[in-house]
């Protein structure tokens, strides 16, 4: 019969390689195995033609990552969207723009809507994971800032999407009006709700929308709240990164990073009394600071959208 010290070293040793085991599967693999989630959703007026979306959140670019930019750069092919929304944190590095180029370029053309994270207007910094257990995050004292007006005019002038920040635009696909409205992040407090009555107000014709799109980088209960209110057929958000670090296959996040339900933290779900659905993406990266992924792969997300009278289309 073993010894109860050996016995104890044994279980050590099988403690740490299993630890190992996870720290390099997290930093060494699982981040870049990149991966698309589908859904569809019946939310368009009886008649329409589908439409797909492609929702792009939190890809925290840095410069050197060419495999993350080859794979969002394929997805305009592999996916063939109609519509893309972008719910922001698209740069992690302050070169991270060059990146963000290559990789959106082929959805030049391709109408879209997208909001800002903090990460889109300063740079990242270092922070201890363990404090995401006590609550969101707090902010930097000291940040280097961004060219967020580059990035904006990219995605503006060269891209052709609308900017939502705390504002509301309009789209059109094929012969479907698209309002979209949104609020900046969140999470730092930058978001004005109570502009988007006005703006969603000062749209022409705004009673000819066959669809209305609520965009937020971070899902805070608030936001979520007075997008329905306003409403919204379909929110989308991003931030919480799906928890980054999971069980496996559980459907619970750890954190979150905001108040969010944490079930709700990834994939699809729904928000408020009129079941709203709400698409919150796990995103494509992560701070180059903390570079790892487990239980929780980098995601885009691509929503296909079809008439609610459920005829072929």
């Amino acid at each position: 019969m073993p010894s109860v010290p050996r016995t104890l070293t044994t279980i050590a040793t099988a403690g740490a390689l299993g630890a190992g085991g996870a720290v390099v599967w997290g930093v060494g693999i699982e981040r870049y195995l990149f991966t698309v989630r589908r859904h569809e959703l019946r939310v368009l007026p009886a008649g329409s033609s589908s439409v797909t979306v492609l929702h792009l959140s939190d890809a925290h670019m840095a410069p050197w990552q060419h495999r993350k930019q080859r794979w969002i750069a394929d997805l305009a092919e592999a996916a063939q969207p109609d519509l893309v929304i972008n719910t922001g944190d698209n740069l992690g590095h302050r070169r991270g723009l060059d990146g963000i180029r290559s990789a959106f370029a082929p959805l030049h053309g391709v109408p879209g809507f997208f909001v800002h994270g903090s990460n889109d207007v300063y740079e990242p910094s270092g922070r201890n994971p363990l404090r995401y257990f006590t609550g969101p995050s707090r902010h930097a004292k000291a940040a280097v800032e961004l060219d967020t007006a580059a990035m904006d005019a990219f995605f503006a002038d060269d891209l052709g999407w609308s900017d939502v920040n705390n504002s509301a635009a309009t789209a059109t696909v094929g012969a479907l009006r698209i309002d979209g409205f949104g609020v900046d992040d969140a999470h730092r407090d930058w978001d004005d709700l109570d502009a988007l009555p006005g703006a969603l107000a000062g749209l022409t014709a705004r009673d000819t929308a066959g669809l209305t799109v609520g965009v937020t980088h971070a899902p805070y209960r608030r936001v979520l709240d007075r997008f329905v209110g306003l409403g919204a057929d379909v929110v989308f958000g991003g931030h919480t990164h799906g928890g980054q670090v999971r069980i496996p296959f559980s459907s619970r996040a750890l954190v979150a990073n905001c108040d969010i339900p944490l079930d709700q933290a990834r994939g699809l779900s729904t928000w408020g009394p009129d079941a709203v659905p709400l698409n919150v993406s796990a995103g494509l990266g992560h701070s180059i600071y903390a570079p790892v992924r487990f239980g929780c792969r980098p995601e885009a997300s691509v929503l296909v959208l079809r008439a609610r009278d459920g005829a072929p289309a």
